[in-house]
């Protein structure tokens, strides 16, 4: 939670400075950040209240008491918010690293990136929290080695939109 408030402060302090925005640095970090902060909330909101209904269960049958229904739902949206918070991993790492070890170009139409990095998000965001585990659009991330590939390719589609908003 403090490295969570940390980040955004230091992002919030140094935009303050002027010139954050000016080079690749502050797009990268706060593209980064955005991702990260995706991450914090699918740990807080969707995996860790999914995880107490598995637990409390586990509690239950062992002492005695019928299962719970919504255990098998609550495990299955755990386990894909999870998969997609390593799925945000990669390009959030590469971004992170990318804002101090690689020059960016820095996107024209800073209105007309956001929107779209914002709805990428978006919709791997809905992903998580509306999709069904390996069916349709949630299927690469049955496997470890499909959330790993969709990992490095939604880090490509940033970085192409990077390149392609020069």
């Amino acid at each position: 939670m403090f490295t969570f408030l940390s980040g955004w402060l230091i992002i919030i302090h140094r935009s303050h400075q002027g010139g954050f925005f000016a080079g690749s640095y502050g797009w990268a970090i706060l593209l980064g950040g955005l991702l990260g902060t995706m991450m914090w909330a699918n740990v807080w909101f969707v995996i860790w209240p999914n995880q107490k209904i598995i637990i409390q269960n586990a509690i239950d049958t062992a002492a005695g008491r019928p299962a719970n229904p919504a255990t098998a739902g609550a495990g299955a949206r755990a386990g894909l918010a999870s998969r997609t918070n390593t799925l945000l991993s990669i390009p959030m790492l590469f971004f992170m690293g990318a804002a101090s070890h690689l020059t960016l170009p820095v996107p024209r139409n800073g209105l007309a990136f956001w929107v779209v990095a914002l709805a990428i998000l978006v919709v791997v965001e809905i992903n998580a929290l509306k999709g069904t585990p390996g069916q349709g659009a949630a299927k690469p991330l049955a496997t470890v080695k499909g959330t790993l590939w969709a990992g490095f390719i939604l880090s490509i589609v940033y970085y192409a939109w990077f390149e392609g908003m020069r």
